[in-house]
């Protein structure tokens, strides 16, 4: 494949998985992923991070190809997760004196996994420097974005980060690498969703890893998923920076759950007041029929949910019962919210809403709709209100 060069002697040699459906057997992937892994040839030689294994058929001959016949001398961890490091068994018997550069807490990792003697290990603890001979790499541990091993390293010379999934995206890159070569529009979602979905819940330790990064002059970012970063990487910290402070747009997320339709047409009752009332920014949502991650996205996204359900058993149906469950866990805060729900014989699923609701910090907007049977306008005043407060 074409050489494709980040800066001085540093190349990229990632590949696009198009065939995976489920991205951590979890969150769909319509649009595919990228694996990133770098590869810098400077007098002393360093991998920084691997691909998933059988993502790359040739990814051991590309390194052979980099290196002409040198050795590869050192292997930078900066993340466990086998999206990253799955094919590092198979690199340490092509190169057998390896040196694995990380922290503690992924040694204790790579041995579990792979076996691998610490007499390979190479411990780096903040502010720490390897020098490579031109290239001076610095590390830079950010627990919890995501995993508790994670780390960044910045080459010093070049001012290039190499951040792993931070500032990362789902979706393959289609002939264009870097953020230069491609119209980010269509990953700016996919880049939320991403961070939403997986990174979201720690937004707290991404906050604190901005503190570690603050005086360090960021010229290219390499994250381990998506677009490279060389043209504008302060728009990557900047939406980063944004989505972990749970800043938010106008707009509302209305997702419901509707067995025979009658929850549904409250949910469009509801969007067409809230739509006369101003709000443009409308996304409605059928929780059986859209996967939870897209619907966490948008709501990360925008200030308002209004969460609906009809009863099952006593209860909210399963599938927003999911959605909750999720919710629960990435924790979006500032958000302001409504409930409502329908119910023939028992009033379970906006009951289990309402318990939802108490373990999280939004604010509520309204009292909650519900009502029996076929809904009908005198049934759904409430929601009136819901439409009035929900600027």
């Amino acid at each position: 494949m074409k050489q494709i060069v980040v800066s001085n002697n540093i190349y990229y040699l990632g590949t696009n998985d198009r065939k995976k459906s489920l991205f951590e057997n979890n969150w769909p992937l319509p649009n595919g992923v990228a694996y990133n892994s770098y590869l810098i040839n400077d007098q002393k030689t360093a991998l920084i991070d691997t691909l998933e294994f059988g993502s790359k058929e040739d990814y051991l001959n590309e390194i052979s190809d980099q290196l002409k016949g040198r050795e590869l001398d050192y292997l930078i961890v900066n993340h466990m997760e086998p999206d990253h490091s799955s094919m590092i068994g198979i690199l340490m018997k092509f190169y057998p004196d390896l040196k694995i550069v990380s922290n503690i807490k992924a040694f204790k990792m790579l041995e579990a996994y792979f076996g691998i003697s610490p007499e390979n290990f190479i411990e780096v603890k903040e502010g720490e420097v390897l020098d490579l001979g031109y290239h001076k790499l610095s590390f830079h541990i950010t627990p919890w974005v995501h995993w508790p091993e994670t780390m960044m390293t910045f080459d010093t010379t070049d001012s290039v980060l190499f951040s792993c999934d931070a500032f990362g995206s789902f979706g393959t890159l289609d002939g264009g690498i870097f953020d230069d070569e491609i119209n980010f529009e269509r990953f700016e979602d996919e880049m939320r969703r991403y961070y939403s979905n997986i990174v979201g819940k720690y937004s707290n330790m991404v906050q604190k890893a901005f503190v570690k990064l603050k005086d360090i002059d960021i010229k290219i970012i390499c994250p381990s998923h998506g677009p490279i970063w060389r043209e504008n990487p302060g728009k990557a910290i900047g939406l980063y920076d944004k989505w972990s402070k749970h800043e938010s747009e106008e707009g509302v997320v209305i997702a419901f759950a509707s067995m025979y339709g009658n929850t549904e047409r409250m949910a469009d009752y509801a969007a067409r007041l809230i739509a006369e009332s101003g709000v443009k920014n409308i996304r409605v949502y059928d929780v059986s029929k859209t996967h939870a991650s897209f619907i966490l996205s948008d709501i990360w996204r925008y200030k308002s949910v209004i969460l609906g359900s009809c009863a099952y058993n006593a209860g909210m149906h399963p599938m927003m019962e999911h959605l909750c469950h999720e919710l629960t866990v990435i924790n979006p805060k500032d958000k302001n919210y409504a409930l409502f729900g329908s119910y023939s014989w028992n009033g379970g699923g906006l009951k289990s809403l309402l318990s939802f609701a108490e373990k999280m910090t939004w604010t509520k907007i309204a009292e909650p709709v519900e009502l029996m049977g076929a809904p009908d306008i005198s049934k759904m005043e409430g929601f009136s209100l819901i439409a009035k407060n929900i600027l």
